[in-house]
């Protein structure tokens, strides 16, 4: 039987446009200089020197130097109509946090061959698989990253990374505490890239095991919940279907009842010390 979580008994709103709603948080801008508590700052990784491969950082603005830090590593979605498809317009893992007691990775997708993030879908995927295990682990050991709470999040492209980067293959998998995919999934569909077909995507789900999953979809998540009923029946999946239309992950910059149901699902996923 498909494990379905249910947060707080909390159903979607009627129909609304998320547009309208005021947001009550503004996403940081990126900016260069040193990571300190409050700033989103631009990092580039190990042997990417010189080239415009890079990731963005944020500390806590309650960051404390020595203590340790859950970690959101979100992917951005495909450069489409208004999105630009950059890292610089992810928003996921500040709403989620509201810029407090999580540190927040923007990791890219690395077009090796040009030097550059990719905006649509995935460069080369080896190369940006090892370019997340490597920050992670940076992450970790340098600025207070709590290598038992990591969590991969995504919008759009960056939902269907979280499988599809985030489990090829074991070392990578084993990173994540827990995964947040709004807005498209790994196997529902065919896509125009290598890997996108359901054999290939049900190799990558056997690694996720029973770690939580948190999935969201514009107005119904029905086509999801099917295709995980055949795919992975036994999964740790909470879903939630979103009240509006638009394609959109700044949804969570607005104090609506999904996001705080997303919140609360984070906060009983972290590991607590001495678990």
């Amino acid at each position: 039987m498909l494990a379905i979580a249910l947060i707080l008994g909390l159903q979607p709103l009627e129909a609304i446009d998320i547009e309208a709603v005021s947001p009550d948080l503004v996403t940081p801008k990126a900016t260069a200089g040193d990571p300190a508590p409050g700033k989103r700052v631009i990092q580039v990784g190990e042997g990417y020197e010189g080239t415009q491969v890079h990731h963005l950082i944020y500390f806590p603005k309650d960051w404390v130097k020595g203590r340790k830090y859950p970690v959101i590593v979100e992917y951005a979605g495909n450069r489409w109509k208004n999105g630009p498809g950059t890292i610089e317009a992810c928003n996921l893992g500040y709403g989620i946090s509201g810029g407090k007691g999580v540190i927040w990775i923007c990791m890219p997708f690395v077009d090796k061959k040009n030097g550059r993030n990719a905006t649509t879908w995935w460069g080369d995927v080896g190369a940006t698989v090892g370019y997340c295990k490597a920050t992670v682990r940076r992450t970790c050991k340098e600025f207070g990253g709590d290598p038992t709470n990591v969590f991969i999040a995504g919008f759009s492209r960056g939902s269907i990374a979280c499988n599809y980067i985030g489990l090829h293959d074991d070392e990578i998998a084993s990173l994540w505490r827990g995964f947040i995919c709004h807005s498209h999934y790994d196997g529902v569909r065919k896509w125009g890239y290598a890997g996108s077909d359901r054999e290939a995507a049900a190799v990558r789900l056997k690694r996720l095991g029973d770690r939580q999953q948190f999935i969201s979809q514009e107005t119904s998540v029905d086509p999801v919940k099917e295709y995980l009923r055949e795919a992975f029946p036994a999964g740790n999946f909470t879903f939630q279907a979103m009240p509006f239309s638009a394609h959109t992950d700044a949804w969570v910059l607005r104090d609506i009842p999904e996001r705080k149901i997303l919140r609360e699902w984070l906060r009983r996923s972290l590991r607590n010390e001495g678990e």
